[in-house]
């Protein structure tokens, strides 16, 4: 009997980074070999080149934004990856923790009290949610994805202001960096499951500036998405009655008055919901960006429906513009 074909995920790693656990919420590992990757760039690079089937993704979070990293290879200013497209999405709660190895020192009363003198310019500083487990007195130094300390700056700036942040490529990387110092006087910014593969301690628990705060991730596949035959195996099936968004990017002659007015205008003529719009420099030229713009709906294989005469028209309205793809959305209301 011929063994059963195990299709190939690659996820930003190393294990136990939350693009790691969102990977193992949505793929059967009977199904799926999840490989991990060191960036976001070769997790784009190992899609295009067919050396995975699938791709995971960080691209937004609720609370800092979107992945500048992510939306610049989706600029693709190289044409490095032409058939990379978002065929799903998936969304993590993601809860921080600071990791490194605990002082035998008690945390002082005043250090730990989370309170922040008023200003006339702050009268009423933000207090972080939650106060750290041990001493950080010896903490010199915190290795961290920049997107988590966007995400944690309320409690950083409380009991770790003025102390070295050294950007890595994620998490579980930072994680991984900690574990490794053998001088102690450095932390993480990672998950917990991170402490418990690493060998390092919690030092603060839940440290994220809020308690809703959320990651969006891709699932990223070479061509666009034709049936929902390509999503067999999948953990969480994606029911009928869901919506369905698209992803769209373009750029227009900044020097024309009202171009990026008249490429928005084209959603609404054809009654299309738009849910974000970014934007990163195209370095064609200074001051020259490309808009990435997401909204309800999808493209119809037919070529009919609102979607495909938008993306028609577009087309005629901007200086070029590229499909990403559409997919059933999973955010719950």
């Amino acid at each position: 009997m011929p063994s059963k074909e195990v299709r190939k995920v690659a996820y930003l790693g190393p294990p136990s980074s939350y693009t790691h656990q969102a990977a193992l919420e949505d793929f059967d590992l009977e199904n799926f070999e999840l490989e991990p990757r060191v960036a976001i760039q070769d997790i784009f690079f190992a899609v295009q080149s067919g050396a995975v089937s699938y791709g995971v993704v960080p691209f937004e979070n609720s609370t800092n934004g979107s992945v500048v990293y992510t939306l610049d290879l989706f600029a693709d200013r190289q044409q490095h990856y032409p058939d990379i497209y978002v065929c799903g999405e998936a969304y993590l709660d993601v809860h921080h923790c600071l990791l490194g190895y605990a002082s035998s020192r008690s945390p002082p009363s005043d250090v730990l009290s989370g309170s922040a003198t008023p200003t006339h310019l702050d009268p009423d500083p933000v207090r972080p949610r939650t106060k750290p487990l041990t001493d950080l007195s010896h903490i010199k130094r915190i290795y961290s994805h920049p997107q988590a300390f966007g995400q944690c700056e309320v409690f950083l700036s409380t009991y770790l202001k003025g102390v070295e942040r050294q950007e890595v490529s994620s998490t579980s990387k930072a994680a991984e960096v900690v574990s490794q110092d053998a001088s102690g006087t450095v932390a993480s910014i990672s998950g917990k499951v991170a402490a418990q593969v690493h060998g390092i301690d919690v030092l603060a628990k839940g440290i994220e500036d809020r308690d809703d705060n959320t990651t969006r991730f891709f699932w990223l596949q070479k061509g666009p998405l034709q049936t929902e035959t390509s999503q067999l195996g999948l953990q969480h099936v994606q029911e009928d009655g869901q919506s369905w968004k698209t992803l769209v990017g373009f750029s227009i002659n900044h020097e024309s008055a009202g171009a990026l007015a008249d490429a928005l205008m084209v959603f609404k003529t054809y009654g299309l919901n738009l849910t974000s719009i970014n934007s990163r420099p195209s370095r064609i030229r200074p001051w020259h960006y490309i808009f990435f713009v997401e909204f309800e709906g999808q493209k119809e294989a037919s070529g009919l429906g609102p979607v495909n005469k938008a993306l028609a028209q577009l087309q005629d309205t901007t200086e070029g513009c590229r499909w990403y793809g559409s997919w059933k959305s999973r955010l719950k209301s």
